[in-house]
């Protein structure tokens, strides 16, 4: 039987970086943000791509579901890259008891500078870090797992010690396969990767820790300050050791 992880992620993370962790393990098939057409069908938001992404998966919220519990996968481990802000209030969660599930952060104020960067503007709701912290308080509520954490800083310092922290609480063996992987685009990667993956599709490992001084304005401060407490609340609860 195929070992279903669901990993969720706000944008502007390592959250490609870690598919292609994952991918590049012999047993892993991936799955990356399943429910992009389905935010974008109910949200009409303006993002990159928005057409083709439309185009590309189902916006049904139930077949999505149903493909991501029901349809058979050959691998041992299916690893499913989920977007918290894809996940709108409101929505029936109860298929998440199928899974095993994982949280990836970063710091807020990196996060919104990275946003900003790609797409010239962000909101709290781009980022989905409030919305995080309440899918965590309830797929622990519908699932009764003790949802691992990890946070992106934490990975980039020393990926092996958290990817092994990780494997183990998730029940999963580690391998060294995971951290590194082949340049280039994965035929697995979501339409949308040409507006949003071009660094990774340079990176053949997780980008060394780099300290960086942000200067960000008093708009990106007020999303800063605005999600920072959802954050540290996750943040807190993270594999550190």
């Amino acid at each position: 039987m195929t070992q279903r992880i669901a990993m969720w992620s706000g944008p502007r993370n390592i959250s490609t970086a870690m598919m292609r962790s994952w991918e590049n393990r012999s047993d892993t098939q991936v799955v990356d943000e399943p429910f992009y057409a389905f935010y974008l069908h109910k949200t009409r938001s303006p993002h990159p791509c928005f057409e083709e992404v439309l185009q590309s998966q189902s916006n049904g919220y139930e077949q999505v579901v149903s493909e991501l519990t029901q349809t058979p996968c050959l691998n041992k481990v299916q690893y499913q890259k989920h977007m918290t802000h894809h996940m709108l209030a409101g929505i029936d969660l109860n298929w998440v008891k199928e899974l095993q599930h994982c949280f990836l952060i970063r710091d807020p104020a990196q996060v919104v500078n990275s946003y900003t960067n790609s797409r010239g503007e962000c909101s709290a709701e781009d980022i989905g870090i409030q919305r995080q912290w309440e899918l965590y308080q309830e797929i622990t509520r519908i699932t009764g797992q003790d949802i691992p954490i990890i946070d992106s800083n934490d990975v980039l310092k020393d990926p092996e010690r958290i990817l092994k922290r990780l494997c183990e609480t998730l029940g999963v063996s580690f391998t060294p396969a995971m951290l590194t992987w082949p340049q280039g685009t994965r035929t697995s990667d979501g339409v949308w990767a040409k507006h949003w993956y071009k660094s990774v599709d340079n990176s053949s490992g997780f980008a060394p820790y780099s300290a960086k001084h942000l200067s960000l304005n008093a708009e990106q401060l007020a999303v800063v300050n605005q999600v920072k407490p959802f954050y540290q609340q996750l943040y807190d609860k993270r594999i550190s050791a």
